[in-house]
């Protein structure tokens, strides 16, 4: 694929932000450590003026030079700062098979970097059920500011021809979300990247690793060009930053160079607070992760047998009909960990992520066939579950698709797609099980008469 944009000739990184910034490092030293000794001390290695065993918050917005030119490898913050480039560092060694990290400002400034990255007049194919904030970019912003055309395509169920078909010779990239959001579909990456390698000019493969986080996916191993998280959610968790990043494997220099000169010029970088808190929350997300599966766990198998329930999707469920796939895209470590699970734990299933989806029964005396009555009702009920949009916080979250996260799809789309009145998101959180189970069947109880 052809690049849109010339660097050849761009001499606008050197203000400490060399495509190897932030991520070769500390690589070596930890690279046979397991997944949270890396969390913990990649790009957190003790102060070496003071001994702090915790990175300082670097503030400054500027850093003298010895001589023109002649620094310790920063010049201006927005090109880079230690905070950010420490956490670079640990994202680029905790996503699997990944060599490089760039953070950004939020989720939607890291998709806008991008799809800006593609150039004017790009055809990019994306899976159909998407993140509504992605959605409303392509079509709304990229659409109307550089003639980007989508070609929404569902990846679960196409065949390699459809896909092939969707192909254009301009198509220069194709975005998936495994799980996607809400309905969590799953998408088979190895399979994806191997049927894109039979053409002569592949387009990038991106994947939006956000629901899974870098613990239960390795989208890298499985093929994948780029990876995508919104840090705001699992890698942070803690619900009080709001951030991106990309992770690309180390042979994609030339495209590592481009979007770090995009990050740069374009300016959407995390402050070094953020990027600061952002490394803190990353370092117990191996421990999180394993929580929130259980927890999902858990509550999904309540929900299955609930009177209540018209469907629980969520793919740890040995009843999910693409619960194969999902054991088998696990990540080695990820994979380890459920292999330690006694067996008798895993007779309905294994942890896969904290987010379930739900389809709610309609009440007998509901007269509107896809009213969202029961699941406002559900939702408003709940007492440890906070009615808020995102997801991936040590609390435990709720909301309503078709009126919330998903509200700018149109009603036509979001039908055809299965979001409707009927279904709630449930990002499921680390408090104890229990509680969140008494929680979810008393609100359910209040909601719907059956």
């Amino acid at each position: 694929m052809s690049p849109a944009l010339d660097l050849s000739a761009v001499n606008g990184l050197t203000n400490g932000a060399s495509i190897t910034n932030g991520v070769k490092k500390h690589r070596g030293k930890y690279d046979g450590d397991a997944f949270s000794t890396r969390a913990i001390h990649v790009g957190s290695e003790p102060d070496p003026t003071t001994g702090a065993v915790i990175p300082p918050i670097s503030l400054s917005t500027t850093y003298k030079q010895d001589a023109i030119g002649v620094h310790k490898g920063f010049e201006y913050s927005r090109s880079a700062n230690p905070n950010r480039n420490a956490l670079e560092s640990a994202l680029a060694s905790l996503e699997s098979g990944g060599g490089h990290a760039l953070a950004f400002a939020s989720g939607s400034a890291t998709t806008a970097t991008v799809l800006q990255s593609l150039g004017p007049n790009a055809h990019i194919i994306s899976v159909n059920d998407v993140y509504g904030g992605t959605f409303r970019y392509m079509t709304r912003v990229a659409k109307e500011n550089q003639g980007l055309e989508t070609t929404f395509v569902d990846l679960e169920q196409a065949g390699e021809e459809q896909i092939l078909a969707a192909v254009r010779e301009n198509t220069k990239l194709v975005w998936v979300e495994s799980p996607t959001n809400p309905t969590l579909r799953l998408i088979n990456i190895a399979r994806l990247s191997s049927l894109l390698h039979t053409l002569p000019n592949p387009p990038i493969l991106l994947v939006d690793n956000t629901f899974l986080s870098p613990f239960y996916s390795s989208p890298i191993l499985l093929g994948a060009d780029i990876v995508l998280h919104s840090l705001t959610k699992y890698v942070n968790g803690h619900s009080d930053v709001v951030m991106g990043a990309l992770i690309l494997p180390t042979h994609h220099t030339a495209l590592v160079e481009k979007l770090r000169f995009l990050q740069n010029a374009i300016g959407a970088v995390p402050s070094a607070f953020d990027s600061w808190l952002a490394q803190r929350g990353l370092k117990t997300l191996g421990v999180r992760m394993r929580e929130h599966g259980r927890n999902a766990l858990k509550i999904a198998r309540v929900l299955e047998e609930s009177p209540y329930v018209e469907e629980v999707i969520y793919p740890g469920l040995k009843s999910h009909p693409r619960h194969a796939l999902a054991v088998k895209s696990l990540s080695p470590h990820a994979q380890k960990w459920i292999d330690s699970i006694p067996e008798s734990e895993k007779e309905h299933g294994v942890p896969y992520g904290g987010m379930i989806s739900v389809r709610l029964r309609r009440s007998s005396e509901s007269a509107v066939r896809d009213s969202s009555d029961e699941a406002e009702k559900f939702l408003t009920s709940l007492r440890l579950f906070a009615l808020a949009e995102s997801l991936g916080g040590v609390e435990s979250l709720a909301e309503h698709p078709a009126q919330m996260t998903h509200g700018s799809i149109p009603p036509a789309e979001r039908q055809l797609l299965g979001i409707g009145g009927n279904l709630v998101r449930l990002s499921v959180g680390i408090e104890e099980v229990d509680d969140l189970v008494a929680d979810v069947q008393q609100a359910l109880e209040k909601a719907i008469v059956l």
